[in-house]
């Protein structure tokens, strides 16, 4: 007699590698705009991220880690034309450019919800689970991490019996930012739901207008759910992004919004139709047998560009998983 599902939640942090700086490189993103140029601490930040997930660990949840990446990264500099001793790369980089330096040494690869777009097994069309990594292309320094974070996702779900980790996104006009955009709504952990992609845009739209470029496209969303073979399991719902929340800073949508279970938690300005919104997640819900709840801060009692700081619905739900597996969670926003 077969067994049951064994539905496993299991959350993943990034390391802060020991290159973290303050270098403001993220165009759109206030906080990081804010503070540009302050003195880190790569060890102190090391340590604290390690101390949490031991705490984790103590209070009897599944905890993963996910390595820093090398950095400065030698590799770009050297597709660049810059030769010789890794030394004498980084004395001529720093010497032409600076600001290249800077970016090549970012530590961005430690907020884990830019690593991946994750969809558990039960609403896939397979079974497994599914990852599709961020190809991150709004920005030079985010876009480097791309092929370490494939290669580290294959080597921890390594069984295709059980997890599919797919290509990123193949097109550079195509953004993804991981699952900082993507949400699931469902009625318990382990029982198919659906899927919430928010967009920023169109990447054939003429004219996103706004202060700050949208960076997550909705052509790239529509490959993820058709990798994932949602449109056979779980289902999808794409949702555009308020075009307020963008240039008040709130560049993913985790900054704005977030669900876990039946209950999503979002910002008045989180999507640019909200009414339509709202009636399409509860269509998809009655559909799958639950009934959504909504939680929802009002603009007048949080203003959105006194969050950039600290989020309105910092994303801490993690993705669950059935078959003895694990997911990807959404713990932490870049």
């Amino acid at each position: 007699m077969p067994r049951a599902p064994v539905t496993t939640e299991v959350n993943f942090d990034g390391l802060v590698g020991p290159t973290h700086n303050y270098g403001g490189l993220a165009h759109g993103n206030l906080a990081a705009a804010a503070n540009q140029g302050q003195v880190s601490n790569p060890r102190e930040a090391a340590l604290q991220g390690l101390a949490k997930m031991r705490w984790m660990l103590r209070h009897g949840l599944v905890q993963g880690c996910l390595p820093p990446h090398e950095r400065p990264h030698i590799p770009s500099l050297r597709k660049m034309g810059f030769a010789g001793k890794d030394a004498d790369i980084l004395a001529a980089a720093a010497r032409a450019n600076p600001l290249l330096l800077a970016n090549v040494s970012s530590a961005s690869a430690m907020w884990t919800a830019n690593a991946a777009t994750v969809s558990p097994s039960a609403d896939t069309g397979d079974g497994r689970v599914h990852f599709t990594p961020a190809n991150l292309v709004s920005h030079f320094h985010r876009a480097i991490e791309t092929d370490t974070t494939s290669r580290v996702l294959k080597s921890i779900f390594a069984d295709e019996q059980h997890f599919a980790v797919h290509a990123p996104v193949p097109f550079p006009t195509f953004g993804d930012e991981g699952a900082a955009n993507h949400c699931r709504l469902t009625r318990a952990h382990g029982e198919r739901g659906v899927e919430l992609f928010v967009y920023g845009q169109s990447t054939f739209a003429r004219d996103g207008g706004g202060k700050y470029r949208a960076r997550q496209s909705l052509e790239a969303c529509h490959i993820i759910a058709t990798q994932h073979q949602l449109w056979t399991g779980g289902g999808a719902i794409f949702l555009q992004q308020g075009r307020a929340a963008i240039d008040a800073g709130a560049f993913h949508n985790d900054v704005v919004s977030v669900a876990n279970e039946n209950v999503l938690m979002f910002h008045e300005q989180a999507f640019e139709d909200r009414e339509a919104a709202i009636a399409a997640i509860q269509r998809a819900g009655e559909a799958r047998g639950f009934e959504p709840a909504f939680l929802e801060a009002k603009k007048l009692a949080t203003r959105l560009h006194a969050e950039r700081g600290r989020h309105v619905a910092c994303s801490a739900n993690r993705s669950p998983v059935q078959s003895g597996g694990a997911g990807l969670p959404r713990a932490q926003h870049g």
